[in-house]
């Protein structure tokens, strides 16, 4: 059901998300997302669980090369593939996550768990720049993440979403990041 629910969201949007969509998408009897999830905000919370589990897969912070022992190019490539999955074989989830992050403004009990789920990527990118010798890693998360995010956004959704840059554009755009962060090493 969360898996349909995430698919509906990529492919119609906030307004295309209902009980009885998600029973149609999932080959479910009618009657079968209500009994799971009784209310919208219910049905949200199980779609916002279901990203985050899925897009921590997407993005295995926990896969990344330690950049103790593999420096600036270790991170550089870990960061680059993961970035890279979200705009390619992942599209439709990326665009799932930008649905709900706008909803997620307008409801504070959504926002609650929406950051909750982020708060683990946050926490796992701030311990990857602290290891890189980061003297200021919430800003240098921040710069990351803004960066990752506006890239993802401009691809799937935005004035870019005709072309997705390729895994070198990508790798070269934030090494540059990188390097400006914690100097060329």
């Amino acid at each position: 059901m969360a898996d349909a629910a995430l698919a509906l969201l990529a492919e119609r949007g906030m307004r295309g998300l209902t009980h009885r969509a998600v029973d149609e998408a999932a080959g479910l009897p009618q009657g079968s997302t209500s009994n799971l999830a009784r209310t919208r905000q219910a049905l949200l919370d199980l779609a916002v669980r279901r990203l985050a589990e899925r897009e921590a897969r997407v993005l295995a912070p926990h896969e990344l090369p330690d950049p103790r022992t593999g420096g600036l190019d270790s991170l550089v490539d870990g960061l680059t593939l993961a970035t890279h999955r979200a705009l390619t074989r992942n599209r439709e989830l990326t665009l799932a996550r930008y649905e709900l992050a706008l909803e997620a403004t307008r409801r504070p009990e959504l926002r609650s768990h929406f950051d909750a789920a982020g708060a683990y990527f946050r926490e796992q990118l701030g311990a990857l720049v602290t290891a890189m010798g980061s003297a200021e890693p919430d800003r240098h998360v921040l710069s990351l993440i803004a960066w990752a995010d506006g890239l993802m956004f401009s691809c799937v959704a935005g004035t870019f979403h005709a072309r997705v840059p390729e895994l070198d554009e990508v790798r070269a755009s934030l090494r540059e990041l990188l390097e400006g962060m914690f100097g060329a090493r």
